[in-house]
């Protein structure tokens, strides 16, 4: 089988470094996510990976952030067994096959045509599970979905690649769809995205990240159904323990720092 070719810009690019750091993981000596689909993906796909800037210990980083919000999902779908998922920027992401949702769940992966395109190519097809090939903010895709059942929308890694007012009118449209659901995802502060430069994957990739939420209260504003339920730094999400000890420590140090711990935060939704 030939190796399949890439050619993703900006935004879209961040994806491979992403699938990267879950494939370093996934050969590592002790995983956190063990993710054997982004290994065997990343050996399908004919791109210097080393490009990205994804290092073993940012790849950890990545591991313990799906792992995290996998927990979330899991959870919601343990006590909404016939939800609709909307998996939103889901990239090359297997969170789909790492869940296995039972066969009264309609999943959804959303995301660019081109992605979507590439996801087609690397991954198998399974019942219940659907791609859409547009841009989240394009809010006509929302019109494939059925909105008689509650709704799981995960956007991780997204959010703060969108513009404030593309991201609370998509907020805004599923919230108005739906009759109820929760929307897990993780997001960063305007602090956070002024210090984007120092993300190296993005940096590489040349994105730029656009939206910085400063708390629940952004959020739950956006539309009266809202309200948070889980609002948490990405220094408390465990798990640093299986970092190297230097990595270990510098993150200790950060999330002793209040504006920086609030930096990167994992928020999660209910209407």
């Amino acid at each position: 089988m030939a190796p399949e070719k890439v050619q993703l810009t900006e935004e879209k690019a961040t994806l491979l470094a992403t699938l990267y750091g879950r494939a370093l993981d996934a050969r590592s000596r002790h995983p956190i996510l063990g993710d054997d689909m982004a290994l065997e993906a990343v050996g399908r796909i004919d791109f210097d990976f080393r490009k990205t800037g994804m290092s073993p210990a940012l790849a950890a980083a990545v591991a313990l952030r799906d792992r995290f919000i996998d927990r979330w999902a899991a959870a919601y779908l343990a006590t909404h067994p016939e939800a609709t998922v909307l998996h939103l920027g889901c990239g090359l992401d297997t969170r789909f096959y790492r869940l296995a949702p039972p066969p009264t769940v309609r999943w959804y992966d959303v995301d660019y045509p081109e992605v979507v395109e590439l996801r087609g190519r690397l991954f198998p097809e399974r019942p219940g599970h659907r791609v859409i090939g547009s841009s989240v903010t394009d809010l006509k895709w929302l019109e494939q979905v059925p909105d008689d059942a509650p709704a799981l929308v995960v956007a991780e890694g997204l959010v703060y690649y969108l513009h404030p007012h593309d991201g609370r009118a998509l907020l805004r449209a599923i919230v108005d769809r739906f009759p109820g659901g929760q929307v897990v995802f993780d997001a960063m502060s305007r602090l956070g995205v002024r210090l984007q430069k120092l993300n190296r994957p993005v940096r590489k990739a040349g994105a730029t990240l656009h939206w910085g939420i400063d708390g629940p209260g952004e959020l739950v504003s956006i539309h009266p159904r809202l309200r948070c339920v889980s609002a948490v730094s990405a220094f408390d999400i465990g798990g640093f323990d299986r970092l190297s000890p230097p990595h270990r420590i510098s993150a200790w140090v950060a999330g002793a720092i209040p504006g920086v711990k609030r930096s990167a935060v994992f928020y999660r939704l209910e209407f």
